[in-house]
Order: C-alpha cells, then sequence, then structure tokens
C-alpha cells in the first residue's frame, strides 16, 4: 500500500512522546513492565487474531525517522513452516494508531529470524526482505513509497551499514542443519556431504546483483581445529558486516551429536581476503554484536572468566576483556545502544513464571536496569519459541521486542528508555 513521501519523511518522536498508551482490541490501556526495577511503559503495536513478530536483534527494524517498524505477520504458531506457508511482511506507522501497512509476502522464513525483512541502510524509504522463487531463494529490495521493487537472485542474510552490499550463507543447509533459522521449501543439494566447496559465505553487490564467495565450507574445515571434527557435517550461520562495512563476522558449527553441536567466529574481509578466527579453541560462540570496527561483544568461552560476555578485538590473537561479571552472567541477545554508554541485553525464561527478562547495562557504572520480565508461556519452545530479541530505534530511546505475554499469542511491544538513558 502505497503511500506519499512526505508521511513517511515525519519525524515520530513528538507523537510517541505524547503516550505509553496501547490499543489492545479496541481498548486503551498503560501497560508496564512486570517487575522492572524503574516504571518503564510497555505499549503494545500489533494486535490479534494474526501473530506478530519482527524476530532477530541485530537488524534496523525502525526507519530512520523511528515512525514506522517493521514485522511480520501469520496465521498459526506452535509448529514448523512448510515450503507452502507464507508471512505478510509490513510495517506499523507508530504516529497513526499504531496501523499495519502491509509491504508484500515471504514464502522464505524461520521463526527466528522471520524473512530478514529490514530497512536498507542508508534509505529512507527502501526495505529488503528474502523470498522463495521457482528454484531458489531470492530477496526483493522494494521502495514503500511508491511499491517499486526489485529482486536479487540470491536471499541475503545481513547488510553493510552503507547498504550497498549484504552478505549471505545458504539456507537449506541451515534449514537442514538447524531449522527455525533457515528456510523450508528446498532441499539441500549436498545434504550427504559434510563440508562441500559450494557452500560458503558470499558477498552480493545490492546494485549490480554480482555474487562473490568469500570462504567455503571447505575452505573453513582447512582451518585446524584442537581434536578434529570427526565426522560432524558443517554450515555457516549468524553473519554480520561491520561498522565500517570492510570486514563480515560469521559462525561456523558443525554436529557432534544430534542436536548438539560446537561453534568457531571468524571474521573476513568482504574482499575475501585476511581470514581470523577469533578466540581460537574455545568452541562456543553465541551471541555476538559489533562494538565498532575492531571490537566485538560475544558470549564465548575464555580462560579468564569463564563463559561470560566479552568485548573482544577482531585479530587472532586479540584482547579480551569480560563485560558485566556478576551483572550480565547470561547468554541473551546483545546490542549496543547509539554510543556504546548502554548494552540491551534480555534472558531466556527464567523463573515458575518463565520471564524473559529484557534490561539496559550500563558500561561505564556496571548498573543493570530491569525493564521487565515477560512471561512466556510453555508451548513457545523450541523451534517456535518466541525470545524477545530487542531492537532499538536509532536515536536509542525506544525499544521493540517480541513477546507474547498479553495472552494474543507473539505480537510486537515498544518499550520506552528515554527516561533511563538520559539520566
Amino acid at each position: 500500500m502505497p503511500f506519499s513521501r512526505r508521511d513517511l519523511l515525519r519525524t515520530a518522536l513528538p507523537a510517541l512522546a505524547l503516550s505509553a498508551t496501547a490499543t489492545l482490541g479496541g481498548s486503551s490501556r498503560r501497560l508496564w513492565g512486570q517487575n522492572a526495577t524503574e516504571d518503564v511503559p510497555v505499549r503494545t503495536i500489533t494486535r490479534g487474531p494474526r501473530h506478530h513478530w519482527f524476530a532477530y536483534y541485530d537488524k534496523l527494524q525502525f526507519d530512520p525517522q523511528s515512525r514506522y517498524c517493521l514485522g511480520n505477520a501469520v496465521e498459526f504458531e506452535h509448529r514448523s513452516p512448510t515450503g507452502e506457508d507464507t508471512i505478510e511482511v509490513g510495517m506499523v506507522d507508530l504516529r497513526d494508531n499504531d496501523r499495519w501497512i502491509t509491504l508484500g509476502r515471504s514464502r522464505s522464513w524461520g521463526w527466528q529470524q522471520g524473512c530478514m525483512l529490514q530497512w536498507v541502510p542508508g534509505s529512507e524509504s527502501q526495505v529488503i526482505y528474502n523470498d522463495r522463487g521457482a528454484d531458489r531463494f531470492v530477496s526483493h529490495v522494494q521502495d514503500v513509497t511508491t511499491g517499486e521493487r526489485k529482486t536479487l537472485s540470491h536471499a541475503i542474510y545481513s547488510l553493510s551499514p552503507l547498504g550497498k552490499f549484504a552478505v549471505t550463507t545458504d539456507f537449506r543447509r541451515i534449514n537442514d542443519m538447524r531449522p527455525g533459522y533457515g528456510y523450508a521449501g528446498l532441499p539441500d543439494p549436498w545434504a550427504d556431504q559434510t563440508a562441500p566447496r559450494e557452500i560458503g559465505i558470499q558477498r552480493i553487490d545490492l546494485e549490480s546483483g554480482d555474487v562473490k564467495m568469500l570462504v567455503s565450507l571447505a575452505d573453513i574445515i582447512d582451518v585446524p581445529y584442537p581434536g578434529g571434527f570427526g565426522d560432524g557435517k558443517h554450515w555457516f550461520n549468524h553473519l554480520l558486516v561491520s561498522p565500517d562495512g570492510l570486514r563480515t563476522i560469521f559462525l561456523h558449527r558443525w554436529r557432534t551429536a544430534p542436536g548438539r553441536w560446537s561453534t568457531r567466529m571468524f571474521t573476513i574481509g568482504l574482499d575475501g581476503s585476511d581470514l581470523r578466527e577469533i578466540n581460537p579453541g574455545a568452541g562456543m560462540v553465541s551471541h555476538f554484536i559489533w562494538r565498532d570496527p575492531r571490537q566485538i561483544l560475544a558470549w564465548t568461552r575464555h580462560p579468564s572468566a569463564g563463559d561470560a560476555f566479552y568485548v573482544m578485538e577482531d585479530a587472532v590473537s586479540g584482547t579480551m576483556e569480560a563485560v558485566g561479571s556478576g551483572v550480565m552472567t547470561r547468554d541473551g541477545h546483545c546490542t549496543y545502544l547509539p554510543g556504546n554508554h548502554w548494552i540491551v541485553n534480555d534472558t531466556y525464561p527464567q523463573g515458575p513464571h518463565r520471564e524473559q527478562e529484557v534490561y539496559l547495562y550500563e558500561v561505564a557504572t556496571g548498573r543493570r536496569v530491569s525493564l521487565g520480565g515477560f512471561r512466556l508461556p510453555p508451548e513457545y519452545k523450541g523451534e517456535w519459541r518466541c525470545d524477545t530479541h530487542p531492537r532499538h530505534s536509532p536515536d536509542g530511546n525506544w525499544l521493540c521486542i517480541d513477546s507474547p505475554h498479553t495472552g494474543e499469542g507473539r505480537q510486537m511491544h515498544l518499550i520506552d528508555i528515554r527516561r533511563i538513558v538520559a539520566g
């Protein structure tokens, strides 16, 4: 549904400042994060009967003016998607009673990362998302103002900060190895091979569509690992381009037993040069984010502090410093607010009520501010669990999370953190 560029470019902030009121089923009420250390307004911005979510935490969900908030909509929950299931992609107008605006549909998606829907960096009106063509996964670059759309011959994973390039890997392989992150509908043609040369980390030029292989699975297993890989089957996952657009980070995983795997973290230049293993030999890396072009924050393992969050240099033998010791003690979906003064993080379900806590960590003081515990009913588990995956607005004043705690299935919720981060 195209709309005017003038509407798109109006700032959202004055309207957002008026109220934290949520409209739910025709009634309005003010919500608050349960068990928060401070009163934090929480506004539900999508409604049933359909289920809405954005998915991963390291993508641009808000437009540059913080007026429009991207999301996905689906009619069912609690099962794996099939190749016939589609989702609607759209956005919420935060200045127009949280109105849902449909942008398109996708046949390539998973519960944990959706269809990689995100704003194209450097653009006021372009988004990108993955879909399935006749014989391959593709991506669409779409202008939300005009409706004009260009289709690329590959699905994308992550974009460079200037929006010129994307990096990707094979979603057929991911779906085979870890459902929930890949896409159903097309089989892995190399499913019987442990590390095929045809699967790798690729760079895509968003203008020309040209594709370059940066490193393959066959290449990565040539980098030795203590104890070897056995007969484990390998895949790549979790790609993210550095803030200066020169390098990409990714995880190399291989199966060690049914439902279990080991992980290594690598970075490589977008020209395919200078492959580096970060924290070699750890065998465990989970969620991460670039802190700046030379440093990475990640949950990993190191003799200095065991399993913890560390800030690590993008270097084979770089320094590592534990972050949030005694405060950020569990793995979560971590990002920095603009300026790197605060880290946003969450937890997996805790306690008898299965609450997922969303919180802020002030880097300079070590202060942790809880934004609330959001209950995750027990039917949300495994592949179709609903992690909160907190995402921040470009100015760092707002967070958006996915959660089913209101009883309407997974929906998107806006958290006002202005008073905290300005204090």
